[in-house]
């Protein structure tokens, strides 16, 4: 137990921790009259724990190995408690950052020529030896280059995998991607040692396949945690996790942070959560079984790298027997995940029926204390028991008889690891203890005594013992190996248990929250009826949020016309819905709710492409191939940055990576800077993002000029969160309207702050001042009546 924690702490921190263990019998080491022999069978490192309480269940622990040639990277990653090992290369530096962001690697390995090899650079540390485009958060294992040459890391995997060529796997054509796993094996097998630890087969994935999301926008969209104090409660996955086993957890967590781009994927889990939503009793069903199931990628990955005890494979028992009738329940169903469950290998139907009989139903914690095999598994085990139940009764039936020989009713036959068994008597009666006792121990109110008889029989029970310990022990290593041999099979019935975890859970959250199937399209329209934002609705009393519809995507098509490309507008909208723009410019007072708009229009969207029903009366989404967020900013320090360079660095990476097809949410741009200069950037921003780049845009500012240029680009519409103006105050009605604001109601904001009488009287007076003198409105259209008219005559000519 101390073991455990203390070395918990130490990991947490990013040190590695070397384990030695006594590897022979002592009595062989005493007999040769030399010191037991003891070696290092294990380092403990931050991305290679297995231990249950050094783990969290519902997320990864991954270990992630880089590999970096110019422009050209390799990323391999492996969790290998639960064996899941993946790898993937590409082309853009920046992407190979945003994807470890994704991973949150606990420790990620690093070749290099440094001449400090195995050191470890914990998070926050620098080094020259680590490249400039990787975050410095994570914690870095600087590794020999030979493990990660090609030729090493090729032969490594086919040894590893029991195979003759790569092309099954699918990784022959990803060399760097094969260079960061075969490296991965080998620290896997360094710090391991002997411990034989059983991943699953390699599998690829491209990051093209999938929408991507750069760390702003996790952040700022808060998926998995809040930016205010990062913690669980109150993030998108605490809003939609229903699950009931350690597998679904972490699968909602994967799902989440990498939603798809495959129409037949998202509709396969939409289709699902429809059919489970159809049939209540099914889904009740489901959940009620789920909840009996424990973690058993976790449970095999001990079994298999021979550190699981007897509960683990208790627990495995107890789970593989719900198996069957997980598949019956599946058979109502005719969705392919649901599929996927009903046919349950007969082998692992057998295994489980063998760990039941075989292991006794509450065994100890440690394997040293013996009592895990159950009676009539083995003849021997059942002899040597019995022998030993004789032996104690020996040792009662002594303390009977000695008692009534000597007349002393106080004697005691006790037992302790110093002395072994003794014969305990009062002091007082010391007189009365016959010759063949010999005193071994006085303490202050009795004194203890052996008898050559007793000294044999300890012998002899402690022999027992420990000739019954190494039997049962070796009974259970045999099963415990059986399972780690069953590990593919278990895993692959693992995963399909823990897609429809979070199915289910997912169709719980649909039921009770009233969420809608949303329609997915190849095209660019997204529309959002009534649309509610998922966190804040459950944080609010039921009825009290305020529902917003949102309608983007007016470029329906774009073909090429020779070297031009020429956008087709989309001009024909319903008669009962407002004009559907590319972008949106979203005015409206402080504290009005534009930020949750805007969150919320991003969060519909993923929920959607990760497979789940959507907080809305209605949807149709076309798909996104990556979702950016710029909301709020923060001084980095760190760096020497500003807030409104941070901001521009954002900006700037929102510009150079976003395509027709992503979706662009935008707060408040230029505000950290000069209002000329700020307004200046903002409207230029705008517009690049609505004539150059056509991505789907929500833009929240207070900079109401910018309203002009929805007169100017057919593409753009304004929209605002409507107030109810009363003499004495403002109600924020929350509501999201067509048309522009043009006040954003600042002063109204502080007087609600508490900012004193008189300062707000004359902040009144001042902006009176600066509305009557001000000429940025009357600038912006006589310069955009200019460009109009220039315009028009290279038309005309």
């Amino acid at each position: 137990h101390a073991l455990e924690r203390y070395c918990a702490m130490l990991v947490e921190k990013g040190y590695a921790i070397v384990i030695c263990d006594q590897v022979e019998d002592a009595s062989v080491a005493a007999k040769e009259g030399r010191q037991v022999r003891r070696e290092v069978t294990r380092i403990l490192t931050p991305g290679t724990l297995l231990e249950e309480g050094m783990l969290n269940a519902r997320r990864n622990n991954f270990l992630a190995a880089v590999v970096i040639a110019g422009n050209h990277w390799g990323l391999a990653y492996s969790d290998i408690s639960t064996g899941e090992f993946l790898t993937t290369q590409g082309t853009d530096l920046e992407l190979l950052a945003q994807e470890l962001m994704r991973l949150q690697p606990s420790e990620v390995l690093l070749p290099t020529n440094a001449p400090d090899l195995g050191s470890m650079l914990r998070p926050g540390e620098s080094s020259e030896h680590l490249p400039d485009c990787l975050p410095s958060s994570f914690c870095y294992a600087l590794r020999p280059q030979k493990p990660f040459t090609q030729p090493e890391a090729r032969q490594r995997l086919l040894e590893t995998f029991r195979v003759r060529s790569l092309e099954g796997m699918g990784c022959q054509h990803l060399p760097l991607g094969v260079r960061a796993a075969g490296g991965l094996l080998e620290y896997i097998e360094d710090t391991q040692k002997e411990n034989s630890v059983p991943l699953q087969s390699l599998r690829t994935y491209n990051l093209a396949d999938y929408l991507i999301l750069d760390h702003q926008s996790r952040r700022n969209l808060e998926i998995t945690q809040t930016v205010r104090d990062g913690t669980f409660y109150g993030s998108l996955l605490w809003a939609l996790d229903r699950t009931n086993t350690a597998m679904g957890g972490r699968a909602l967590r994967r799902w989440l942070l990498q939603p798809l781009l495959d129409l037949k994927g998202i509709r396969a889990r939409h289709d699902t959560i429809g059919e489970l939503l159809e049939n209540s009793s099914l889904r009740q069903d489901l959940r009620q079984l789920l909840r009996s199931i424990y973690d058993l990628d976790r449970l095999t990955g001990r079994a298999g790298s021979g550190t699981a005890n007897a509960r683990d494979l208790v627990a495995l028992a107890d789970s593989l027997s719900k198996l069957p009738e997980l598949a019956e329940l599946a058979a109502y169903g005719s969705s392919p995940y649901l599929k996927a469950l009903q046919n349950v290998p007969q082998g692992l139907e057998q295994l489980g029926q063998k760990l039941s009989n075989h292991l006794v139903e509450s065994p100890p914690l440690h394997l040293s204390e013996g009592n895990l095999i159950k009676p009539q598994i083995n003849p021997q085990l059942d002899q040597m028991r019995q022998t030993a139940e004789e032996d104690q009764q020996w040792i009662a039936n002594l303390e009977v008889t000695e008692r009534e020989r000597l007349g002393i009713s106080t004697l005691k036959v006790g037992y302790n690891k110093t002395f072994g068994y003794y014969i305990s008597i009062p002091r007082s009666k010391a007189n009365q203890v016959p010759d063949n006792y010999i005193r071994k121990q006085t303490l202050t109110n009795e004194e203890r005594y052996i008898t050559p008889e007793l000294k044999e029989r300890e012998t002899r029970i402690l022999t027992a013992r420990e000739d019954l310990n190494r039997l049962e022990y070796e009974i259970f290593a045999d099963l415990r190996a059986e399972v780690g041999e069953h590990a593919q099979l278990i895993r692959n019935l693992s995963r399909a248990v823990a897609a429809i975890d979070v199915l289910c859970g997912l169709a719980e959250v649909a039921v009770y929250q009233g969420y809608y199937r949303p329609q997915m399209i190849e095209g660019r329209k997204i529309t959002i009826i009534d649309g509610r934002h998922p966190v804040v609705e459950q944080s609010l009393p039921a009825g009290l949020f305020v529902p917003n519809s949102a309608y983007l995507g007016s470029r329906e098509s774009v073909v090429e016309s020779g070297e031009q490309e020429v956008t087709l507008f989309s001009t024909t909208q319903p008669p009962t819905q407002p004009p559907r723009p590319d972008l949106i410019i979203l005015t409206g007072p402080n504290a009005s709710g534009k930020s949750c708009y805007l969150r919320q229009v991003g969060l519909i969207q993923l929920m959607a492409q990760t497979g789940s029903f959507v907080p809305a009366s209605e949807a149709c989404l076309g798909i996104c191939d990556r979702i950016f967020t710029r909301v709020g900013a923060v001084d980095d320090l760190a760096t020497g940055q500003s807030t409104f360079m941070v901001e521009m660095n954002e900006t700037a990476n929102i510009l150079n990576h976003a395509t027709a097809k992503s979706l662009v949410l935008l707060d408040e741009i230029g505000r950290g800077t000069a209002t000329f200069d700020g307004l200046s950037i903002a409207w230029a921003v705008a517009e690049y993002l609505a004539t150059e780049i056509g991505a789907r845009t929500i833009f929240a500012t207070h900079y109401h000029e910018l309203n002009e240029l929805a007169s100017i680009l057919p593409n753009v519409a304004n929209y605002q969160v409507t107030v109810k103006e009363l003499p004495e105050q403002i109600i924020f009605l929350h509501q999201v309207q067509p048309g522009g604001a043009d006040r954003s109601y600042g002063i109204e904001a502080g007087r609600l702050a508490g900012l004193p009488k008189v300062v707000i009287e004359r902040a009144k007076q001042v902006m009176g001042q600066i509305e009557k003198h001000s000429k940025i409105a009357l600038g912006l259209r006589k310069g955009l009546e200019q460009e109009s008219q220039v315009a028009a005559k290279v038309i005309e000519e």
